[in-house]
């Protein structure tokens, strides 16, 4: 993964173009504002109806349908959930696709797993932002960036980097900093992050750590504090200092206690499961799962 000079990007790439954005949700908003206030052109491709719609036009934007966006546009960005995207895709996207033009993601899924395949003659690039859309905003308009990974999967033009980079730094990204990655590694990094330690194993281990107290006899509101109010402190200390800084800033008591059981609890079987859940990201099975899962109406995920 090389880190990228942000003198690289070339002032200017977007002028006499176009950018469209369809989905105007937790990504989609703040790209299209980021980009706008940016000098960029932009159009909103988004379903009449939804709160999408709404929010675009009270944001100041004329949505229109997601075909006559793509129509318009020299880079489509997709900015719709996974599990949609390569049906809005088929129906109102690659079907007007202009030759030279370039399709943008920001999430490598749909591309990693084959369920959206780039046509000829057009430019498959990501700018992944590694934060909540809301944060993306916040940080633009305070003069700030959010640290984000660019990917080229298909270079027709020649100049697919050249937009990914043009578009990161739309988005304020430069200010903080780009690296390059692909497709492929951004998408398998970063379903299992989401998994096993971000979504899935913080929380698993926060309830896990909740219950333990509870059933031994602790009140839950004393439990509810120790083991997830105060987390969000410690993660903070870690992203302001790393690991180690966040340890010189908690008592010699927590370190000790951090060193000698937080390898208790992260075991070999810990370590062998993070693994097979590693293996169905790289295999295909979780992304396949999760289609199905949508396909089928969703229950489980409801009931879950």
């Amino acid at each position: 993964m090389q880190k990228i000079d942000p003198n690289e990007a070339r002032p200017g790439h977007f002028d006499a173009k176009c950018v469209a954005i369809t989905g105007y949700g937790n990504q989609g908003h703040a790209h299209a504002q980021n980009l706008r206030e940016s000098g960029v052109h932009v159009v909103v491709g988004q379903r009449e109806g939804g709160r999408g719609f709404e929010r675009a036009v009270s944001d100041g934007f004329e949505p229109v349908s997601v075909s006559e966006a793509a129509g318009r546009a020299d880079l489509v960005i997709i900015a719709l959930p996974d599990e949609v995207a390569a049906a809005v895709y088929a129906a109102d996207i690659g079907p007007v696709l202009r030759e030279g033009s370039a399709i943008g993601f920001i999430h490598g899924f749909n591309i990693r797993f084959g369920y959206i395949k780039p046509p000829p003659g057009v430019d498959c690039v990501m700018v992944a932002p590694k934060g909540p859309g809301t944060l993306l905003r916040s940080l633009y308009v305070e003069g700030l960036g959010m640290p984000s990974l660019i990917a080229v999967e298909q270079d027709a033009t020649g100049d697919a980097r050249q937009t990914a980079l043009a578009w990161a730094a739309g988005i304020g990204a430069t200010r903080a900093g780009v690296l390059e990655t692909t497709f492929a590694a951004e998408t398998e990094a970063d379903l299992f992050g989401e998994q096993v330690i971000l979504c899935g194993g913080a929380t698993g281990l926060m309830k896990a750590a909740f219950e333990t107290l509870v059933e031994a006899g602790f009140d839950p509101e004393l439990a509810y504090i120790e083991c997830i109010h105060e987390l969000k402190q410690v993660v903070d200390l870690v992203y302001e200092r790393g690991i180690s800084g966040m340890r010189d800033k908690i008592s010699n008591t927590a370190e000790y206690g951090d060193l000698t059981r937080g390898p208790r609890l992260v075991s070999d079987a810990v370590r062998g499961e993070m693994k097979r859940i590693l293996g169905e990201i790289r295999d295909g099975s979780f992304a396949e799962e999760w289609m199905e899962e949508h396909r089928s109406g969703g229950e489980t995920f409801k009931r879950l």
